[in-house]
């Protein structure tokens, strides 16, 4: 699977037991805060709870420019078994 349709697809399939906020960290170096998302074919839209330094509260993002997605809350592990991963063998 090419890794934009793999983000598309942990976007689309995120678990309601795991909360819709975190960090998108982009192909160019940039580290989008969300609390929200909506999807629409090749594109995410993100929502911030603060603006960013330009005064923007929401971020439209190609699934291609999506480098790393960090998690803010404490969730155990096994709750992500959910979006896909699974422990070692």
């Amino acid at each position: 699977m090419e890794t934009a349709e793999a983000w598309r697809s942990m976007f689309e399939n995120w678990p309601a037991s795991i909360p819709r906020r975190g960090i998108v960290i982009t192909s160019f170096q940039e580290s989008i805060p969300f609390v929200g998302y909506m999807l629409s074919g090749g594109i995410l839209l993100l929502e911030r709870d603060k603006p960013d330094s330009l005064g923007a509260r929401k971020v439209m993002l190609a699934y291609h420019a999506i480098s790393a997605v960090k998690i803010t809350d404490v969730i155990d592990l096994a709750r992500f078994q959910a979006l896909g991963f699974q422990p070692p063998l």
